[in-house]
């Protein structure tokens, strides 16, 4: 085991396992010292219901044409809502929305009575217009599961911008974009 440096988090002890992987832990601990953006990914049921959840597995995957993926859980309300609707918004939140980053992050609650949104300009999708410093308006191009989460790739059709600073998410805690 390496000894943890100044200013990172500790390593955890590698314990071999059967299967050749590493645990969930180790993994999760990994994870946590990348720190990204954090966004809500928004949509409709087919009787207008919205659906979110907190996502920090967001990345761009091409500029021609414009498309970027998603990670969600197979186990929530969101993914079901979004293959059926086939569009989805990624509403990039702004750092002083850490409280509906935690909401949206929740389960079992009716996330949308507590904050301010409304329709999306393009596509009417969930726009969480009072925490939300971008809004990318999304249509599900493809949809692969992969163990507990699917990767949900979305091609750009609309973008709604301000100008603000981002939420950010690393070593499992919340913090603004630093002054710079």
């Amino acid at each position: 085991m390496q000894p943890a440096r100044a200013g990172t988090a500790p390593t955890l002890p590698r314990t071999p396992r059967a299967d050749g992987y590493a645990s969930a832990e180790e993994h999760r601990t990994l994870m946590s010292m990348f720190p990204s953006g954090v966004s809500v990914v928004t949509t409709t049921g087919a009787d207008g219901t919205p659906y979110g959840m907190t996502c920090s597995s967001l990345c761009s995957v091409t500029l021609e044409p414009p498309t970027l993926l998603v990670c969600l859980n197979t186990r929530g309300r969101t993914l079901p809502a979004i293959r059926a609707r086939r569009y989805f918004g990624v509403n990039l939140l702004h750092s002083r929305a850490r409280p509906a980053a935690e909401l949206f992050a929740r389960t079992g609650l009716d996330r949308f009575a507590a904050v301010h949104w409304e329709p999306s300009p393009h596509a009417g999708l969930p726009w969480l217009s009072a925490d939300a410093f971008a809004l990318a308006e999304c249509r599900v191009a493809a949809v692969r599961v992969v163990g507990s989460h699917a990767v949900v790739y979305g091609q750009v059709v609309a973008v709604d911008l301000a100008d603000d600073t981002p939420l950010l998410y690393g070593l499992r805690r919340f913090a603004g974009w630093p002054a710079g």
